[in-house]
């Protein structure tokens, strides 16, 4: 992706602004009402959000009033509409239950700039129903990159269960479910990179989900002679084995990235949690 040669420092009103028109591009309209996102994840680049976590506060303060201005000027009835000449058009847009929850957080990609935002939001906190149990929820995306907006809303809704190289001889299978549903994978090789993935970032198993997993997120390696299975974080954010956090592999130096190749073991059942936003089942089909 082409960016400007410089990019401009976030300001806090660009964020609220930012905040609203994610509001305005998530609208779904019901029958006797429409529903707007209440939850809204905002990332920005280090240096920013390092320069404004001080008033990230109020910044979430203003960011809900703004949104209470803007549904209630959407919700305005135009002089037609109030002397009953006219009809609506869409029904009224409902303020969410449990009021606008907003958090800022730092974006973890290698690709983030300065100047940058990206925006998840979802029109409803989704309920935290057992694994495999699916949801129905809208999420919408919006990006302000280098001063360029762009929009990308979709619905993931409750689907069948994919499994990923099915077929084929397996040493591990790992359970999980992203916002593509939930997933079956089944490891047939004896090191896999699994992450967000992206352009310049191969992975092998590859997760639909928030930023705060990074795009290479850990290796997982099995030995061929014991059988045994070890992992290697190369996070920002972190990951854990059955609630312990991995030793970080990842090390900074006069800020170039290395790896120092510390290994994790890993049961032969475990749960792997993602920056403690995604949970993975893991489960070895090995002999040893």
């Amino acid at each position: 992706m082409d960016r400007p040669a410089t990019a401009n420092p976030v300001t806090a009103r660009e964020i609220i602004l930012e905040i609203v028109r994610n509001m305005r591009e998530g609208l779904e309209p019901l029958h006797y009402s429409t529903l707007a996102p209440a939850v809204y994840h905002v990332y920005l680049h280090p240096g920013d959000m390092e320069r404004l976590r001080g008033i990230a506060p109020r910044i979430v303060d203003e960011a809900r009033r703004a949104l209470d201005a803007e549904l209630e000027s959407l919700n305005r009835a135009s002089l037609a509409e109030r002397l009953k000449l006219a009809r609506r058009a869409e029904p009224q847009i409902a303020l969410p239950d449990g009021g606008w929850q907003i958090t800022i957080l730092e974006n973890t990609d290698d690709d983030a700039a300065p100047g940058d935002i990206v925006i998840y939001s979802e029109l409803a906190m989704p309920a935290k129903a057992e694994f495999g149990a699916g949801s129905m929820t809208k999420r919408i995306a919006t990006r302000r990159m280098g001063g360029a907006q762009t929009a990308a809303p979709a619905v993931y809704e409750k689907a069948p269960a994919v499994v990923e190289g099915a077929g084929q001889p397996a040493c591990a299978t790992i359970e999980y479910e992203d916002n593509g549903g939930r997933k079956t994978y089944r490891m047939t090789k004896d090191e896999i990179v699994a992450g967000r993935g992206g352009r310049d970032y191969w992975t092998d198993l590859k997760f639909d989900t928030l930023p705060d997993v990074s795009r290479e997120h850990f290796r997982l390696r099995r030995d061929p002679a014991s059988g045994k299975f070890f992992l290697k974080d190369l996070s920002r954010l972190g990951t854990t084995i059955n609630g312990e956090k991995a030793p970080s592999s990842v090390e900074y130096v006069d800020g170039e990235k290395r790896d120092s190749n510390l290994e994790a073991a890993v049961p032969a059942q475990a749960r792997i949690g993602l920056a403690d936003v995604l949970f993975l089942e893991f489960r070895s089909l090995s002999n040893g």
